[in-house]
C-alpha cells in the first residue's frame, strides 16, 4: 500500500520555540547536576555530560531559529552533483550532457545559490566561482571531462544582482554533436 510522505520544514519561529523549551530543559538538567554534586550521586559525572550535550542542542536550535533553512528552486534548473568544493572560492559541479544552454544557465545559478556561504575562505577577492562539467567518452576506456561554463558570484551578498554566467559555446556544441552522433 503506497503512502505519501510529506515533510514539513519547520519555520524560524518553531525553531526559536524549540530552543526555548530545550533551554529550559538544559537549565533543569544543570540544576539536577548541581544537586547531584551536592549529594554526591554516583551519576553526577554523567549528568555533566548530559547537560553539556543538551547545551549543544540548545545552541544548534537557537542558530537554526536565526537562519532560514528554505531553499530557492530556480525554474529550468537541472540536476547536478557537487564534484569539488573545498570551502574556498572554487567549486565544480557535474551536470548531464544533454542540458540546453538555458537549463545550464539556470543550473549554474542554482548551484551558485546553493553553495553560497558567508563562511567560505576567500583570501583576496571574495568571489565564488562554480564551474560545470560533464563527461564524454570519445573511445572505450577513455573519459574526458568537458567544462561547459561557469558562474561567478559575490560571497558578501546572499542575493547577488551582479552574478555572471559564462557558457562555453564551443564545448556545448561539441557535447551536443557527440550526443547527436551517438544516437
Amino acid at each position: 500500500m503506497g503512502g505519501l510522505l510529506v515533510l514539513a520544514i519547520p519555520t524560524l519561529g518553531e525553531f526559536a520555540q524549540a530552543a526555548q523549551v530545550m533551554g529550559g530543559l538544559t537549565l533543569f538538567s544543570a540544576l539536577l547536576t548541581l544537586v547531584g554534586f551536592g549529594w554526591r550521586w554516583g551519576i553526577r559525572f554523567r549528568l555533566v555530560g548530559i547537560t553539556g550535550f543538551m547545551g549543544v542542542l540548545t545552541g544548534g536550535l537557537f542558530a537554526l531559529g536565526l537562519t532560514p533553512v528554505t531553499r530557492t528552486v530556480l525554474p529550468n534548473a537541472g540536476r547536478y552533483t557537487t564534484v569539488y568544493d573545498g570551502g574556498g572560492t572554487q567549486a565544480v559541479i557535474a551536470v548531464a550532457a544533454d542540458l540546453t544552454p538555458t537549463e545550464l544557465t539556470a543550473t549554474l545559478q542554482q548551484a551558485a545559490n546553493d553553495l553560497f556561504s558567508y563562511g567560505r575562505l576567500a583570501p583576496g577577492e571574495p568571489v565564488l566561482t562554480v564551474r560545470a562539467r560533464t563527461l564524454l567518452h570519445p573511445e572505450p576506456g577513455v573519459t574526458e571531462p568537458v567544462y561547459l561554463g561557469q558562474v561567478r558570484r559575490s560571497l558578501r551578498q546572499r542575493q547577488d544582482p551582479a552574478m555572471v554566467v559564462e557558457l562555453d559555446t564551443q564545448a556545448l556544441a561539441r557535447v551536443q554533436g557527440r550526443l547527436a552522433g551517438s544516437e
